[in-house]
């Protein structure tokens, strides 16, 4: 049965969500982090350029993204639990099907487009059912269900090369196919949930179902804008981390360790920032502002790094700016998706969810066959993260025309209670902030 709390449970079967969503993190964004490794494998095999190979990666990102829409509307229509556990199925049968390719041709219809409908199934609707499960701990159990990237990553990056060197990509895919149908159990978990701010009927048609009209809203449209942009290099090192170091002069399982080490450090800050940002000391417009530009500064230091000298060295310079990467990129993603319900209320978040994968598509699609068009042209992905680093920074300057993002003109008192769960967090220009002592509320500033 659908349990009609008066609000957002802020726990109980929540935290299973956040289990399941963790799960669905890991087996959709952490293996695409970790699938850079078989690039050159596919680049070999069928006599490719470092560019033609990088369309995989970026077809299944771009794919998942671009139709997470399609998702959230199939979820907010039929709910999340039938359409997660499809998508779990069609991300199976991507890598089984790839695992036969005969041309790249084929790995672009298996792994981008027919895996690719599987993730963009499952990822939307799975963080935005956990959204509607919390509201004073929202972000900590985002940032606690993000960490199923670092934590995958962590896991598959070693575990992927070894399976490459012991069965090749194509006994490598097949597996990765009998894993990822562990999405489909995922699916299972996600309990629907009626709060007091749904809309009475679902939405009928296309435009309402996907939600396009969150777009008239300004906070919402600068957000819009900020993130496409961010997109635009935030994925990149997803697809040429580890083929950057491979560049560097690091071997294949030193190349794997700079992939871990990243993945470490983004997974725990997503739970640092996470509880952070539950504290309400500073507002999450902000926050988002300030990490996204940690984010783009930390890429530029990784294009930066020196060739290793040593083909048996460690890359200790490499190693130090992948951790950066990674502290800052996981402080960044929780923040996204953890002020959306400011931004449109909790009845649109689901819907709102699909649509910033729908933004970030657009430079998931171009951010990786970018950066490989400049490791082609000039020997080596130094270019490739100057270029991605600058966008993410490009990005997080448009963040600050979100309201709060900004220190603003005179201080103000903000009331002791948690905000609203209809959308007013960033259409009044106050921040509800809560000291740890007690209900006193702290003084903000704000225009």
């Amino acid at each position: 049965m659908t349990p009609k709390p008066d609000g957002p449970p802020d726990g109980g079967w929540g935290w299973v969500v956040a289990a399941a969503a963790f799960a669905v993190n890991g087996l959709s964004y952490g293996l695409l982090r970790s699938l850079g490794l078989a690039l050159p494998d596919f680049a070999e095999h069928f006599d490719r350029t470092a560019q033609d190979t990088a369309w995989v990666s970026a077809l299944a990102l771009a794919v998942q993204q671009a139709a997470s829409p399609v998702g959230s509307a199939l979820s907010t229509r039929w709910g999340a639990r039938p359409v997660v556990m499809v998508g779990g199925i069609l991300t199976s049968l991507g890598f089984v099907f790839s695992a036969f390719a005969r041309s790249l041709l084929h790995l672009y219809l298996g792994l981008g487009v027919l895996a690719g409908s599987g993730w963009a199934l499952v990822f939307a609707p799975a963080l935005g059912t956990l959204s509607r499960y919390f509201s004073r701990r929202r972000v900590l159990a985002v940032g606690l269900a993000l960490t199923g990237n670092g934590a995958s990553s962590l896991l598959l990056a070693p575990a992927l090369q070894l399976l490459l060197d012991t069965f090749g990509w194509r006994g490598a895919l097949l597996l990765l196919g009998a894993i990822t149908l562990h999405l489909t159990p995922c699916g299972a978990l996600l309990r629907p949930l009626t709060l007091p701010g749904d809309p009475p009927v679902p939405p009928r048609g296309p435009l309402a179902a996907l939600g396009l009209g969150l777009f008239t809203r300004r906070a919402f449209l600068v957000f819009a804008l900020g993130t496409a942009l961010v997109g635009g290099g935030y994925f990149v090192p997803y697809v040429h981390l580890a083929p950057h170091a491979l560049d560097r002069g690091l071997g294949g399982y030193r190349a794997a360790l700079v992939v871990a080490v990243a993945a470490v450090a983004d997974a725990g800050a997503r739970l640092v920032c996470g509880w952070l940002a539950d504290q309400g000391w500073v507002p999450l417009p902000r926050l988002l502002a300030v990490f996204g530009a940690l984010t783009g500064l930390a890429l530029l230091a990784v294009g930066l790094v020196p060739v290793v000298g040593d083909k048996e060295g460690w890359g200790g310079s490499l190693l130090a700016t992948a951790g950066a990467y990674g502290l800052s990129a996981g402080s960044y993603a929780p923040l996204v998706f953890g002020v959306l319900p400011g931004l449109v209320g909790i009845g649109g978040v689901v819907q709102a969810t699909g649509l910033v994968m729908m933004l970030m598509s657009l430079g998931g699609l171009l951010g990786p066959p970018l950066s490989g068009f400049l490791r082609d042209e000039t020997g080596d992905f130094t270019a490739s993260f100057l270029v991605c680093g600058s966008l993410v920074f490009s990005g997080s300057f448009i963040y600050m025309g979100l309201p709060g993002a900004l220190p603003s003109c005179h201080p103000t008192s903000s009331p002791a209670t948690p905000p609203p769960e209809r959308g007013e967090l960033l259409q009044v220009p106050q921040v509800a902030q809560l000291s740890p002592g007690g209900p006193q509320s702290i003084l903000d500033t704000t225009c």
